[in-house]
């Protein structure tokens, strides 16, 4: 069938197959509800065919118009079935580049957070996304932001909070390299860490920062006070001091872990700072500690946050020291406390005291002769630490 045939002719054909209604123009009938407009054409010798849409949704007078457009592009030495692939691609890149940071940021953590060491990895990804980036360009297109944006939310924290401005910086990339195209051959994130970005954020004076200490001739009061301290938090606290752990390694810690006839802790490698499971001995004072927490148990983890059955904040024990008037304290600090001690109090080897404190060894040579983890002459420094530590008790 062919010519110039009315609406009322089209609705007439019913035969399943190919029916040329006008020049190229064609509907292809495959079922009484599946009718459609195609228009046949030939560019650069080879045959093309284009969908025109639904014969229910439109007329042949709007299949001829629809089929003139693609005749005007072919004259222009435009493919149409091409034409419509690029407008679908220009769409679809227009859509993904729409897309604001914030969810950019949370397809990133829900992509990657199963790999993540522990729940304390994934709760500082969200919080410092919160704290300093999402009031800068929460709202706008990852793929609109830009490295002016990166030194505006930056700068109040690059010299005040040196470490947490690195961190939020390599998230930031993170996540933009995680939104960008792949096939963006010039792609260049706003976030990299170049001499430019530095330039315009402020110079930062490098030096270690030692964490505030007790010194060691104070342990003995500070942990008789200590002793005298009902709760959770107090417990963790006493045995992060007595196996000088830390503060992640202690409220981490799960029953499982425990080897009450041996009385070692092993913390798996995961939780530990140089990715390598450590064996810590236990004094009684500290085997102590875990019967008491024990008879408090609610759950998996050794120190729980009552009434409830998860861990204890990563503050929890800071909030002690303040509640003591020791604020000027920290958690960590009672690790040099103990190194000091150890020091200058005995004659314990330097390695016997570095593997206590699960130090890496960072000479290659030495590392590759050690093999065992010292823990027996572990145990004696760690049984004369706790002796030390509750001198005050007796």
């Amino acid at each position: 069938m062919s010519g110039q045939l009315k609406q009322s002719d089209i609705d007439k054909i019913t035969t399943p197959g190919m029916h040329l209604c006008d020049r190229g123009l064609y509907l292809q009938v495959s079922g009484e509800q599946s009718r459609s407009w195609i228009f046949r054409y030939t560019f650069r010798g080879k045959a093309r065919w284009l969908g025109l849409g639904s014969a229910r949704d439109v007329t042949i007078a709007q299949a001829r118009d629809a089929r003139d457009d693609a005749r005007a592009l072919i004259r222009r030495g435009i493919d149409p079935v091409q034409e419509r692939k690029d407008g679908k691609s220009k769409a679809s890149i227009r859509e993904r580049n729409a897309v604001p940071f914030r969810e950019r940021a949370d397809q990133y953590i829900q992509a990657h957070e199963a790999g993540w060491k522990n729940a304390k990895h994934r709760e500082q990804w969200r919080t410092t996304l919160t704290t300093y980036v999402y009031p800068t360009i929460g709202e706008i297109p990852a793929a609109a932001v830009t490295a002016g944006h990166i030194v505006d939310l930056l700068r109040p924290i690059w010299s005040q909070k040196p470490e947490t401005a690195r961190r939020v910086r390599g998230r930031i990339e993170s996540i933009l390299d995680f939104a960008a195209d792949p096939d963006d051959a010039v792609y260049r994130n706003p976030a990299a860490l170049t001499a430019q970005l530095l330039k315009k954020l402020p110079k930062v004076i490098r030096g270690k920062k030692n964490h505030p200490a007790l010194p060691y001739s104070e342990a003995p009061v500070f942990f008789a006070e200590l002793r005298r301290r009902e709760g959770m938090a107090a417990l963790a606290l006493r045995f992060t001091i007595l196996t000088a752990a830390r503060t992640n390694e202690t409220i981490g810690a799960q029953w499982p872990e425990v080897d009450w006839g041996a009385r070692v802790w092993t913390i798996p490698s995961t939780r530990m700072q140089a990715g390598k499971e450590h064996r810590v001995p236990l004094s009684q004072a500290g085997m102590a500690v875990l019967a008491r927490a024990k008879e408090l148990r609610r759950g998996e983890f050794v120190f729980t946050s009552l009434p409830h059955d998860r861990a204890l904040s990563n503050m929890a024990m800071l909030a002690v020291l303040a509640r003591m008037n020791r604020d000027g304290l920290t958690v960590h600090g009672f690790r040099a406390t103990f190194r000091t001690w150890a020091a200058e109090c005995t004659s314990f080897p330097w390695e016997v005291a570095e593997a206590a404190l699960a130090h890496a060894v960072e000479d290659k040579t030495e590392a590759s002769y050690r093999r065992g983890d010292l823990l027996e002459r572990r145990r004696e420094l760690m049984d004369a630490w706790s002796s030390f530590c509750e001198a005050k008790q007796r």
